[in-house]
């Protein structure tokens, strides 16, 4: 269903939707969700280049993984956010089709991540804040991706995250699906800008596998509660910044000082604090994360096997005879003949 230029009836009607979920069912439900997942993936939205563009100054980008080559499905540099000079990684699409195929539509290789890496690494040792912008559909799952490691690489760049000792600001600008989103999404504050989605699988794969065809996915959408307002009341993200009337796309550059403003407020509370404060209040902040209850499963009695001593012990204590039978007490075996006696010897 395509999103028209103007989206603000149907914004209107999604925000009073979505902010009442669980009162409303059916048609219009399904309607208000969907809305959102086609407003965060609006090709004219703003991406990570242009958000910078408009927010940042001294931007500086820097390109390879030192081992491959160069991914242009992600953008890393250095900029200045406000007052805050800052490393940032990004998903970065494109707004027409020859870009986006140099892009691939947003979804990174190995070398993508690998990249990140790098410039994780360098945040670190430089001593300077990380700006992760999320917005890719999920990861290459091309067989050349595979073939150079794509799983291995988004599960390092996770580990390389959770140990940073220097403060990560993660904003979800649109986009946000699956392994190829969290591997740079592992921040100490999570933003959403308000029409973005953040999910574990893109609505139609989650439809294509619960209920086996991919036009469910407006019921899956809905199930899988990826707003950014609902992500915020699992507490999966910290803060939504509110866009324009109509979506970013109708004003990028106003969408981009609100996100910009948001995010100098978390720097300015994250800088400054302890390394090891931040690494452990990062991984608990992920413990944490998720509803669930620990039960214990029954303990059965163990019956364990008597020894033979203890087996014998009982038996000789119960007064039962032990002594084997003599030969005289043996029954005869039919057609057999019993041996001549052994004479004694004088």
């Amino acid at each position: 269903m395509p999103v028209p230029d103007d989206a603000t009836p149907a914004l209107t009607a999604a925000s009073a939707v979505v902010a009442v979920t669980p009162r409303v069912e059916g048609d219009a439900l399904r309607e208000a969700v969907w809305t959102r997942v086609q407003l965060a993936r609006n090709v004219r939205r703003p991406h990570t280049l242009e958000l910078l563009g408009a927010m940042a100054t001294d931007v500086i980008e820097l390109h390879g993984d030192r081992v491959f080559g160069d991914d242009a499905a992600i953008v890393a540099g250095f900029a200045t956010i406000g007052s805050f000079r800052v490393v940032f990684v990004g998903h970065q699409k494109g707004a027409e089709t020859d870009e986006n195929i140099r892009r691939n539509f947003g979804m990174p290789h190995p070398e993508g991540y690998r990249k990140a890496m790098r410039l994780f690494r360098m945040a670190e040792r430089f001593g300077l804040p990380i700006v992760t912008f999320v917005d890719t559909p999920g990861a290459s799952p091309d067989a050349a991706s595979e073939e150079r490691g794509q799983a291995e690489a988004i599960a390092r760049s996770i580990m390389t995250m959770t140990s940073l000792r220097t403060p990560i600001v993660t904003v979800i600008t649109g986009e946000g699906g699956s392994g190829g989103a969290l591997a740079i999404a592992v921040g100490d504050v999570i933003l959403a800008l308000e029409n973005a989605i953040y999910s574990v699988i893109s609505p139609e794969g989650c439809a294509s596998i619960l209920w086996r065809t991919p036009e469910a996915a407006q019921q899956a959408a809905v199930a899988m509660r990826l707003t950014a307002g609902e992500q915020q009341a699992l507490g999966v993200i910290d803060h939504v910044v509110p866009e324009p009337a109509g979506g970013a796309q109708t004003d990028g550059e106003a969408a981009a000082r609100a996100l910009g403003d948001a995010i100098s407020e978390q720097l300015s509370l994250l800088v400054g604090r302890d390394p090891d404060e931040l690494v452990d209040a990062r991984y608990a902040r992920y413990r944490a994360m998720g509803a669930f209850t620990t039960a214990e499963a029954p303990r059965k009695e163990r019956h364990e096997r008597r020894r033979m001593i203890d087996r014998l012990r009982d038996l000789l204590s119960s007064g039962r005879t032990v002594v084997p039978p003599t030969d005289t007490d043996r029954p005869a075996i039919p057609g057999t003949v019993d041996p001549a006696p052994h004479e004694e010897q004088p």
